[in-house]
Order: C-alpha cells, then structure tokens, then sequence
C-alpha cells in the first residue's frame, strides 16, 4: 500500500506562469495547503479554477509580513517567479525581480521560521545578461543563508522545459506553433546546438519528490532537472516537424549563433535518480503532447 503524502503548508511564487501554474495543481493534488504571491495585476487565465482554493497575497498592495503571520508557519517557500528581461524591462526591473524581492522573500521566510526555500535557478552562466547574473547572485545569497544554518536552500537548476501552454516567447512553444499553422518557412541557426528538453510533467514531479525528502536540517543543495540527454536543436525540430507533420520548410543556418552561444547543455540527474526520480516521458511522448 502507498504510503500517504505528509501535509505540508506551502507559500508559491510565480503561480501564473507555466511552471508555477502546473506545481500549484500538483500540490494541490497531493491535499497540501497553499499560498500564493502574485501580483494585484497577473493574468491568471492558466489558474483561474484554482483561486478558491487558495490563500492569495497581492504583492504590490498587501505586506509580506503579515501574510507569513497569518498564513504561516510555512514547511517551505517554492520559488519560480521570474524576469528574463524579454520585454525591453531595464538591468534594474530585472535585478528587483530576480534579485530584490527574492531576497526579501528569503528573509521574511527565516524570520518566520520557515524550514527550507526552493529555488528555480538557472543552468546559464552569470555574465551573460541581467537575468542570468541576478540570479546567479540570488543563489550566492541563498548558499550564505544556509552556510549560517539559518534555512534549508534548495537550488534547483532547470534544463529546457517545455510543454503545452508555455509562453509564445519561448523556443520551443514557437516552434510548435509555427508547424502546426505549417508557416512556409523557419529560419533557424544551423541548429548543432545541444539541449536538454525535459517535458513539464516529469520537472513537476521532480519538485513534489523534493519536497517530500528534502525539507529538513539548514543546508545548502543543488539538483539539475532534465532528461539526463541532449540532443541538437536540429533533431529536436526536425523531430517536432514529423511528428506534426508538418510541411514547414526548416532553413537551417539562415541565421547566425548568438554571440556567446552555449553549445551543449546537458543535466546531471544522478543526485535526482538517488531521490527516487526518474523522468518518465520521452522526447517523442514529450512532442506528441505538446502539439
């Protein structure tokens, strides 16, 4: 017989977006109490159903402080709202998302006795733009906190998730969408680039496995999720084109590298395997779904 999940109560960042909408359902599944930090103006078409269900702090009106005291004691803060500076946001806009309020966020969580923070951090190299380097330097304030054994931090460091209902913005999602409408042609780099594409579902079942397991004494940990494979960007397309089959023309190497391009990017998943976690859908399933 399965053992039944502990309760746990969690405060949520970042519920309006892809990974956070997906996470929110996932704990709420699992029968945990969860709050949630958003701003008084998210979109929220992605949990609308779910607001009931929900303690719900508007950021930009109410006081942090007092949402801990009245909804806490929290088991554990899960973090993934973000900024990638994607919509011309200045080096500033960026470091107050990925950098200020996190850190806020993260005192107001030891204060109150919170045991461990989970962090959505990114596999990028910290100078290779503002959104990289803040959070970079929000991990580096993370490792502190837990070195002075004042929290349990948890930096999770994702590869390329996808999966339906992902931003436009995003690579894959623009892809999808351009073989589905089978839009005459793509222009892409000559795509020998290599990545990790790790579907939603097994990244979401990644954090609840951690959860479960890691919420104990102040330390600092890092786990990588992905699928513990990389492939090129050019199988991935040409992959995506035939399962949809689709008639777009792919011109690859009609456009150039970007300056500083990352070559191969590719997790290391033994620490998440030692966990009891596996991903579970294939690159094909993974495609198949998402189209």
């Amino acid at each position: 017989m399965q053992q039944k999940s502990q309760k746990k109560n969690l405060l949520l960042t970042g519920a309006t977006g892809f990974l956070g909408s997906h996470l929110l359902r996932a704990f709420l599944d699992k029968g945990w109490d969860v709050s949630i930090i958003k701003r008084s103006f998210s979109n929220v078409h992605r949990i609308q159903d779910l607001l009931s269900k929900v303690a719900i702090l508007d950021i930009d009106t109410e006081p942090l402080e007092s949402f801990f005291e009245q909804h806490g004691p929290f088991d554990a803060v899960v973090h993934t709202a973000t900024c990638y500076g994607r919509h011309n946001e200045s080096a500033s806009q960026v470091m107050e998302a990925n950098l200020v309020f996190p850190l806020k966020l993260l005192d107001t969580a030891t204060f109150f006795n919170t045991a461990t923070f989970f962090n959505t951090a990114t596999i990028l190299y910290a100078y290779l733009n503002s959104y990289a380097l803040s959070k970079r330097q929000f991990e580096d304030w993370g490792k502190v906190f837990a070195n002075q054994g004042r929290i349990g931090f948890v930096n999770l460091k994702l590869e390329h998730m996808y999966g339906p209902g992902d931003a436009p913005s995003k690579f894959t999602t623009f892809i999808f969408e351009s073989l589905k409408n089978n839009v005459p042609k793509i222009e892409l780099t000559p795509g020998d680039q290599k990545r990790d594409f790790i579907y939603i579902e097994d990244v979401v079942q990644a954090y609840v496995i951690l959860l479960e397991r890691q919420i104990q004494d102040p330390v600092f940990s890092e786990y990588e999720i992905g699928s513990g494979e990389a492939v090129t960007i050019r199988n991935f397309v040409e992959a995506a084109k035939e399962i949809a089959g689709s008639e777009t023309e792919l011109l690859f190497g009609a456009r150039e590298y970007r300056e500083h391009e990352i070559m191969v990017s590719q997790a290391d998943i033994k620490k998440l395997q030692k966990k009891g976690w596996e991903p579970k859908v294939s690159l094909h399933q993974g495609i198949l779904k998402s189209l």
